[in-house]
């Protein structure tokens, strides 16, 4: 069932169809990437036998304290995008839509092609062969796609909402 809301421009639109859905699987990897940020300042700073090393959550030669910093951007950006999806607020313009719909589909091929050669050579380099970091980007490029897969849809139901008023 839709719910009504109104749009930051004051046009009232309907909430979509299945948008619980998507904040859903959209806080489920909020929450998988935060608990790799978590696992990973653990094994820092405290670290338990029961947790992958340290080095096996470090897939680059950033400096501990950058990577974290960039990570806690990004966990906050993905919590304020999940939560507005969760209450239908999120508005995207079409061209912002598009691009995060080609910058996921590039950084999951990315991902894929790192793990790919990861597996397929066993001599390459560590950066290939870090499974978590790897895994994480599938996430995170998982985010940005179902992100855009919903803003594509919201914005095709504030154009379906505007002709039928019109």
């Amino acid at each position: 069932m839709n719910s009504r809301y109104t749009d930051v421009a004051g046009t009232e639109n309907r909430k979509i169809a299945g948008s619980t859905h998507f904040a859903v699987l959209l806080w489920t990897l909020t929450c998988l990437f935060a608990l790799r940020v978590l696992g990973q300042a653990v094994q820092h700073w405290r670290p338990q036998p029961y947790l992958p090393p340290f080095s096996a959550f470090q897939g680059s030669g950033l400096k501990y304290p950058v990577l974290l910093s960039a990570q806690i951007i990004i966990l906050g950006l993905m919590i304020r995008a999940s939560a507005r999806v969760g209450a239908g607020t999120h508005l995207a313009g079409r061209r912002k839509v598009r691009t995060w719909g080609w910058f996921g589909s590039v950084y999951l091929a990315g991902s894929i092609v790192r793990i790919v050669v990861g597996l397929a050579l066993p001599d390459s380099p560590p950066w290939f062969r870090t499974w978590i970091p790897a895994l994480f980007h599938l996430v995170l490029a998982g985010f940005v796609l179902v992100l855009a897969l919903y803003s594509r849809r919201q914005l095709a139901n504030i154009e379906r909402t505007r002709e039928a008023a019109a």
